[in-house]
């Protein structure tokens, strides 16, 4: 079974479709890109935890945007479930899949997302009662083709593939009935948000949700 609460969170990724993969180094670059997000119409963010400063993010963009559906990524240990689900973390999401990082995820009652990349893994994911996981790196093990070809023995199976996801191949994946959501960090770019330019994060935004909102098939 997914973790308790899982599955309005999980819904409310499917509805997204897109899911922003944000790397900030303070609180501050976070909150530019949460109001840059919502600005863009997509109140969602996955805070990777590659830098000091992704707790203090999570921290304040969940303080001050509560309407925000915030997420960890980059979790690979225990310690790091702990840490992402005391600074409010809502999901989280790893690159590859660890037991005892599921195992942690379930006793804090937080879904994961943990990254498979071949038949094994996401027969170890079921294993761990994981039915939804994120294809990584997506664009390297096959792209739209593989999560196709793994839906056919596994179509209890949802994907959020995440790697090489661009503007133009977001329909590509979104298209296909097993992909829950997609994980990309084109829309917020690092140097734009090193640089300050919310406004260009914004614009991407909106053009990810316009491709989403005209991408099928999920309802």
């Amino acid at each position: 079974m997914e973790a308790v609460g899982s599955g309005s969170v999980l819904e409310r990724l499917g509805r997204a479709r897109v899911v922003p993969v944000v790397v900030v180094d303070d609180a501050e670059q976070g909150l530019g890109v949460a109001e840059a997000l919502e600005g863009g119409g997509l109140p969602v963010a996955e805070v990777t935890f590659r830098t000091s400063g992704a707790r203090d993010a999570i921290e304040a963009i969940t303080a001050d945007h509560p309407g925000m559906l915030v997420g960890a990524g980059t979790v690979v240990n225990p310690r790091q479930v702990d840490e992402a689900v005391a600074a409010g973390a809502s999901f989280l999401v790893s690159p590859g899949l660890s037991e005892s990082v599921v195992r942690a995820a379930r006793e804090a009652g937080v879904p994961i997302l943990p990254g498979v990349a071949t038949a094994s893994d996401i027969m170890a994911a079921l294993e761990l009662g994981v039915t939804t996981v994120k294809l990584f790196p997506a664009g390297v093990v096959g792209g739209p083709g593989a999560i196709k070809a793994l839906s056919a023995p596994f179509g209890q199976v949802t994907f959020v593939p995440t790697g090489g996801v661009t503007a133009a191949n977001l329909p590509d994946y979104l298209a296909l009935s097993s992909v829950l959501a997609v994980g990309g960090s084109w829309m917020v770019d690092k140097e734009l948000v090193v640089a300050g330019d919310f406004a260009e994060i914004t614009r991407r935004t909106a053009q990810a949700v316009a491709i989403a909102t005209g991408a099928g098939p999920r309802g």
